[in-house]
């Protein structure tokens, strides 16, 4: 379906953390696909981030979607950018405390973007992330504005963390809920005060936009339109956003294809793990020797991406930023079966590769959804905020993937032991391999969901629907 109305307009306000912009950011190419106009508001330094890491960027600045996405680059005063602290007993990243604040300071400049839309067009609608509500409450002093919150997170986390909070209002499966870990050390004190506050806005807003799909998390959507929980409101599953068909080797070529894909080349089908623990994890010393000797005596090969957590903002000249060392000699060792890659790299490319049979991950719903479409297993090893859950769902209930390390030892150094025994089991066992089977039938019956007459094309025609209706 595509609409020519362009009386529509959709602003697209991101949360100011790497997996948000990106979830956001696709999102927007999703909409402007039906010929609608789509604005991306966030500030200068996130605009920058997101256009620079999205898949394909090639794809946002030249092509027919270039007159229908609007970037806008707010300012925001000066707010402290600190390194990560690799020692903190707690993962949550509290360092990234001060940009989350410094968001706020966009309501007054998105309140001015709204009216100025508002202006020309029949319908302003707004998609903002679940933890900026603040910023857009202004909307609803325009008559023709609407709003949806954008929710980052699986469908079965989201559901558990509404309906323990509501005071679990009906019965769920009890077999669901005997291996979920409690929220303990999953957030800061600062974070969860910074969340309630968004949340005090929702009750403006006309409806929830999901990144899952209902072939992966059918029944915790079901449970979350209950009108206990829903108070009625619509919702679209709208999920994956990330594309599920990636063509190794035809990336345009302004963009120089990166060393590890051609590294993967050499190496046999699932034979290669790829080691990636996302933007907001930053391991001691202690624990990267330990996932480095596990790594090599596992003699599996490997892709590890080993880098410390994103800083607030990730242009930040900083001249005394943190060395990650290795085990003396790793590096040589390891040649020619493994890589290690020390700044950014293609995720989804990576877990597209035919080489790759397995991906140990912090279990961040970004790279649930990116592995899960690529029909790639998990060893799952949880840091903070809706990681821990998300292992339940990966492990327990998709049984795509096992764990690395449990939410109850999560103060504990994983050694090489665990580590090795972990990505042996993944990678060379008649359990990993069965684990792959699974993840690649989870992965076409996604393939199919956005196939034409597909579920998530039915769920975005649905939407698009809604938005552009004539009432």
């Amino acid at each position: 379906m595509s609409c020519n109305n362009h009386e529509i307009i959709v602003v697209v306000v991101p949360f100011p953390a790497q997996g948000h912009l990106n979830q956001l950011l696709h999102l927007c190419k999703l909409i402007a696909s039906h010929n609608i106009q789509v604005h991306y508001v966030t500030t200068m330094t996130h605009t920058h981030q997101a256009k620079l890491r999205v898949h394909d960027p090639f794809s946002f600045i030249n092509n027919n979607n270039n007159n229908i996405i609007h970037f806008h680059e707010l300012s925001t005063p000066f707010f402290k950018s600190p390194p990560p602290n690799p020692d903190s007993s707690i993962k949550f990243p509290s360092h990234l405390q001060p940009s989350f604040e410094s968001s706020s300071h966009l309501r007054k400049p998105m309140s001015r973007i709204l009216r100025a839309l508002s202006s020309k067009a029949r319908r302003v609608v707004v998609i903002h992330d679940s933890l900026m509500g603040y910023v857009v409450q202004d909307f609803v002093h325009l008559s023709n504005a609407e709003a949806y919150a954008f929710h980052s997170v699986s469908a079965f986390t989201l559901l558990l963390f509404i309906w323990e909070n509501m005071g679990r209002p009906f019965d769920i499966d009890a077999s669901l809920l005997k291996d979920v870990p409690s929220l303990e050390d999953c957030f800061s004190p600062e974070f969860e005060k910074y969340i309630k506050l968004q949340y005090d806005y929702m009750k403006f807003n006309s409806g929830k936009i999901y990144n899952t799909c209902r072939v992966i998390e059918g029944p915790f959507l079901d449970l979350l339109s209950k009108e206990q929980i829903s108070n009625n409101k619509k919702q679209w599953a709208l999920g994956p956003f990330n594309p599920v068909l990636v063509q190794h080797g035809t990336r345009s070529c302004q963009y120089k294809q990166h060393k590890c894909l051609v590294w993967l080349d050499e190496h046999e089908p699932n034979s290669v793990v790829f080691v990636s623990f996302g933007t907001t994890t930053t391991f001691s010393d202690d624990q990267i020797k330990e996932i480095a000797i596990g790594l090599e005596k596992s003699e599996v090969k490997f892709v590890w991406v080993l880098r410390d957590a994103d800083k607030g903002n990730v242009f930040a000249k900083d001249h005394q930023s943190r060395k990650i060392e290795l085990p003396k000699g790793f590096e040589e060792r390891v040649k020619g079966k493994g890589i290690v890659l020390r700044d950014w790299a293609p995720q989804l490319e990576i877990l597209a590769h035919s080489s790759v049979g397995g991906f140990m991950s912090h279990c961040g719903w970004n790279s649930c959804m990116e592995s899960i479409s690529m029909g790639v297993p998990i060893a799952a090893w949880p840091m903070h905020s809706d990681q821990p859950r998300n292992t339940v769902l990966v492990t327990k209930i998709l049984k795509v993937g096992l764990v690395v390390k449990e939410w109850t030892r999560r103060h504990e150094v994983v050694t090489r032991g665990v580590v090795q025994a972990a990505v042996e089991k993944l990678m060379v066992s008649k359990e990993g391999e069965e684990m792959r089977h699974r993840a690649m039938d989870l992965s076409a019956a996604l393939k199919k969901s956005v196939a034409e007459s597909g579920i998530k094309n039915m769920e975005l025609d649905s939407f698009i629907s809604h938005i552009t209706r004539q009432i």
